[in-house]
């Protein structure tokens, strides 16, 4: 097949088949679904018009898939990036034709994401004219995951299906396992969290070491759906990167830590339901992790003797990994009002 533009080659997935129960959703940057989803509806809705500028804040993955749609749809582009976006990243953006600023540095994540949505708040004051995306709260973000839950649906006709990933936004699970529903209502869905994520209650945990960027949130996104989740792992950043390196030490597969966060999940949810397939998300490569985490190789722990505490509320969790049956059960108002 000859693609029209870059970016609908680079959404296509491969799956990879890594034992009789489990498969790997291999993307090259699976946001990038979503974006081109997203922004082709407000063209053909008219709210956003060719030429236009689209805005939004992110940590890197958005940013990438954002500037991509922009460039596809002859649209300006203009992120709010974190200080957590590379130099590799950067550059990228700013061929594509987006413009990039990126917040002051601050340890504090939490801090990183208010800085990010006030200067967006400020952009959209001064210039009515621009368009903000909210990938983090509009539902339209959901729109292009339809295309993959149909390519899932083809590939394993009849089968129980579990799909285990990172929630970070809420859209790239959500949004899958939504459209899956639609055909299906008993396909699972398993989230992972790190420690220090507002979105299942574990803000008071503490992990020195967290990348919560595209797994986790510090502010309240409204575009997770907990009513979508059937069960929830949280786990701190060396059991994440244990699983990215064995994944890339048993499958060669080189991907990025959240995959490796939903790996390590798979595995035990194997144990638990194993008359299921497990389909896990890797919803990105390896390379913006090659410092932090794959060249400390050394450090990975043997993924066969690790398992999480079980748990029956989050008020009971621990690190380094804690698993939950989450049963499809609603946000419980006071945590919105707590991380307020």
């Amino acid at each position: 097949m000859i693609h029209p533009h870059i970016a609908d080659a680079l959404k296509v997935p491969d799956l990879v088949r890594l034992t009789d129960d489990t498969v790997l959703i291999r993307f090259e940057s699976m946001k990038i679904y979503s974006a081109l989803a997203a922004v082709r509806h407000l063209l053909d809705r008219g709210t956003v018009r060719p030429g236009q500028t689209l805005v939004d804040s992110s940590s890197g993955i958005y940013a990438h898939a954002l500037a991509l749609a922009c460039h596809r749809y002859h649209l300006r582009c203009h992120i709010v990036a974190s200080t957590t976006v590379d130099a590799t990243t950067r550059a990228q953006l700013e061929i594509l034709g987006a413009t990039v600023e990126q917040v002051r540095p601050s340890a504090d994540l939490k801090l990183d994401q208010e800085l990010r949505v006030r200067r967006v708040r400020e952009i959209i004051a001064e210039r009515p004219d621009v368009h903000w995306m909210r990938q983090y709260h509009d539902a339209i973000h959901y729109l292009g995951y339809r295309e993959v839950a149909d390519t899932l649906a083809a590939a394993f006709p009849g089968q129980a299906l579990t799909v285990v990933g990172g929630v970070g936004s809420g859209a790239s699970t959500g949004g899958l396992v939504a459209h899956l529903r639609r055909t299906d209502p008993s396909v699972r869905l398993v989230g992972v969290q790190p420690f220090g994520s507002v979105t299942f209650g574990s803000q008071d945990h503490h992990d020195p070491e967290a990348i919560i960027a595209g797994i986790g949130s510090s502010i309240v996104f409204d575009n997770v759906r907990h009513d979508l989740y059937d069960a929830i792992h949280w786990m701190d950043f060396r059991h994440a990167l244990s699983g990215a390196v064995a994944l890339l030490r048993e499958h060669a597969v080189f991907a990025g830590l959240s995959t490796g966060a939903a790996y390590l999940a798979a595995t035990d949810d194997v144990r638990r339901h194993p008359d299921r397939l497990h389909l896990v998300i890797a919803a990105d490569t390896g390379h913006r992790y090659v410092e932090r985490v794959f060249a400390r190789h050394a450090e990975a722990l043997d993924i066969a003797s690790l398992g999480p505490v079980e748990i029956t509320d989050p008020a009971q969790m621990s690190m380094p990994w804690s698993a939950m049956a989450w049963n499809r059960g609603a946000c419980p108002a006071h945590w919105k009002e707590q991380a307020a």
